[in-house]
């Protein structure tokens, strides 16, 4: 039977990954991290036999190889950014696959650094996992599937959670601030790093329409050679509220730069309370918007996957792809990106069947066909 190891295991995050992989899968998880007492609470709270608890630094690469000894795959759900390197190197020392949730570029650096090592072993490493990134790519190639050629693929997304809990992972997306990028594929070419562009989205009747802002994700970089055909391509997040879009996030933006160490978590709950004064509807969105050719005629493809909760919807892709990777069908030797490697069109099933809404509409000309999947 195949074996788990969460890295992180009691976070917000880990603790929903451990729920949907026990409800999914029959594999057998061990709930860790640095608190023992915390990864036991967890696993009794989840009364199952297939549960263990295990006390794990991601600092410590000895204790980390051998508590990967027997594992099949190591789901870090911790904020381990800096400590990429132990983690990578325990993985490959305990022959154990790998699976991660960050957003950070210095992570992706150690990961293709070590990737020769990583082949040599016959390990399959999969990471930017989750909705954004993760979901970005699957979106672009989903929508592709719909037509014949592929001429443009813009993603969106729309983020506006209440109450939203403030963890140590929300540091880690703070840091990806430090190093912002806002690329776009234009007319065949990515456009510089620090342009940036706008445009609006419709969502649909519940979210409307709003001005979205360009963000580049390291996943759509390879998108244009996936879909040659194509020639325009990003991704374009929504603002949250005008507080935060015109006075918090600027202060953040120029306090990273000045003090981006010590100012990361004072600046990270003040953008984090800024976005939790939303109004309502309270529901994490992404979307795409294909257009192209089928049968001989223009069209265009609109897929949007949503949930209430930004963290679930962190951890049911994660927990949908690793369906095919427990089957053998989306396991490849090497380092990936989850929305390169998944199989699409099963990946939003699985999501759908887990709680995830997934609608999409296809225009033909003066044909109109819309449904909800």
């Amino acid at each position: 039977m195949p074996k788990i190891l969460i890295l992180g295991g009691y976070g917000y995050t880990g603790k929903l990954l451990a729920k949907h992989l026990l409800a999914q899968t029959d594999v057998q998880i061990v709930i860790s991290g640095r608190n023992l007492e915390k990864a036991k609470t967890f696993a009794d709270e989840l009364n199952n036999p297939r549960v263990t608890a295990r006390q794990v630094d991601a600092a410590d690469l000895n204790g980390l190889t051998q508590a990967l000894q027997g594992v099949t795959l190591c789901l870090v759900a911790a904020p381990i950014t800096h400590h990429a390197e132990t983690v990578i190197c325990a993985c490959i020392s305990a022959h154990a696959d790998y699976l991660d949730i960050q957003f950070s570029s210095k992570k992706l650096k150690a990961l293709y650094a070590a990737e020769e090592g990583i082949k040599k072993a016959g390990l399959c490493f999969i990471t930017e996992a989750g909705y954004h990134p993760g979901l970005l790519a699957a979106l672009i190639r989903y929508a592709a599937l719909k037509l014949d050629v592929t001429e443009s693929a813009l993603t969106a997304g729309y983020l506006n959670m209440k109450n939203i809990p403030y963890t140590d992972a929300v540091d880690e997306l703070m840091e990806g601030f430090l190093d912002y990028q806002a690329q776009v594929y234009k007319n065949g070419a990515w456009t510089k790093p620090t342009s940036w562009e706008s445009r609006p989205f419709y969502f649909g009747e519940d979210i409307g329409k709003h001005t979205c802002y360009s963000m580049f994700f390291e996943e759509l970089r390879d998108i244009p050679n996936i879909i040659p055909t194509l020639k325009e391509t990003g991704f374009y997040i929504s603002g949250s509220n005008w507080f935060t879009d015109l006075i918090i996030t600027p202060i953040v933006l120029v306090g990273l730069k000045l003090a981006p160490k010590r100012g990361l978590r004072p600046l990270g709950k003040l953008m984090w309370w800024g976005m939790g004064k939303s109004k309502p509807p309270h529901v994490v969105a992404l979307k795409v918007e294909a257009k192209g050719q089928l049968n001989s005629d223009q069209a265009e493809v609109h897929a949007r996957i949503a949930h209430p909760d930004g963290y679930e919807l962190t951890a049911i892709p994660v927990v949908a792809y690793l369906l095919q990777y427990l089957d053998g069908t989306a396991r490849k030797d090497g380092v990936h990106m989850m929305g390169h490697i998944a199989e699409p069109v099963r990946l939003f099933k699985d999501m759908q069947k887990m709680g995830v809404q997934v609608i999409e509409s296809l225009d033909l000309l003066s044909v109109n066909v819309e449904y909800e999947k």
